[in-house]
């Protein structure tokens, strides 16, 4: 599903209830891919510049929020096919390397009651999810970086739901693709709304809470997440109800 200017210039794609984004530059040139969902999002990349007008090679950089398998999808094949750089926090960048070797402190196994989980992660392993491939050739942002890619976001360091989980801010288009520092809808449980996502996927959920501080203080009325659809509001209302949400 193409969801076009979900934020201004920034276009959300949702495959098996993932999110990744197409973000323009001001110019309207280039485009920078923010996560990369699940291998066959591939195809969905290609119908979606279809329907924006645009080709291949206006993809310009593939720029990771972190890097769980259901956000690396394509990752590896974008490097090789569009030889464009693939970029991830400096301390993601195992991760990437492994997508499906990650920190997280629960067990999957509980969240076997929630019918949705179910159905969430059988929709992904047809999307591909357990044929995701690592990059070992990602380039390294820092903490603070903004990143020289079409769209120019400044990162926004949120770890908790990964080491090196960051989000990016649009700050010209009030907007901040925030991944999975809080979501819309918790794959784990179907809980919608804003929360943290749950232990099961989460290195530490402690983190990931006070990760929400940074995000409350940023001038910003869109956060596209990496799962569900788009907060609108202020971030700081959308970081306190994560954080009386919680963790599941």
């Amino acid at each position: 599903m193409l969801e076009q200017n979900a934020a201004e210039r920034i276009h959300r794609i949702e495959d098996a209830h993932t999110n990744w984004y197409l973000v323009e530059d001001g110019a309207g040139r280039g485009l920078t891919i923010v996560d990369t969902g699940l291998p066959r999002s591939w195809e969905s990349l290609r119908s979606g510049l279809r329907a924006l007008g645009r080709s291949p090679r206006d993809v310009e950089a593939v720029v990771l929020t972190h890097a769980h398998f259901d956000h690396m999808g394509f990752a590896r094949r974008a490097q090789l096919d569009l030889d464009v750089p693939l970029w991830a926090h400096t301390d993601e960048l195992s991760a990437v390397s492994h997508p499906w070797r990650y920190d997280h402190e629960r067990s999957r196994l509980p969240y076997l009651r929630h019918p949705e989980f179910l159905k969430i992660f059988t929709e992904m392993t047809a999307m591909g999810a357990l044929l995701v491939k690592g990059s070992d050739s990602a380039r390294a942002y820092g903490s603070t970086d903004r990143l020289d890619v079409p769209g120019q976001p400044q990162v926004v360091f949120t770890p908790g739901h990964t080491h090196g989980h960051c989000s990016l801010l649009f700050a010209d288009r009030g907007a901040v693709i925030v991944g999975d520092a809080f979501v819309m809808l918790d794959p784990y449980t179907g809980r919608e709304g804003p929360c943290v996502v749950a232990g099961a996927a989460t290195a530490d959920s402690a983190q990931a809470l006070r990760s929400l501080d940074a995000l409350a203080g940023l001038d910003a009325t869109t956060a596209l997440t990496g799962h569900g659809p788009p907060w609108k509001g202020s971030m700081r209302e959308g970081a306190e109800r994560a954080r009386a949400a919680g963790p599941a």
